[in-house]
């Protein structure tokens, strides 16, 4: 199973405060996760550690 769009994210804020020079796309630019996008991924997202 692909990683989600949550995982992809997050690894892609690790690259950035790495170094590597990346940037985040811009909202409605082309490539970037839509609003429908971060709703459904929504509904597969594992909740949130407690504790940590």
């Amino acid at each position: 199973m692909k990683p989600g769009l949550y995982a992809n994210i997050a690894a892609k804020k690790a690259r950035i405060a790495a170094g590597s020079g990346e940037k985040m796309r811009k909202v409605g630019a082309k490539g970037a996760p839509t609003a429908k996008a971060f709703k459904d991924s929504a509904k597969t997202a594992k909740p949130a550690k407690k504790g940590k």
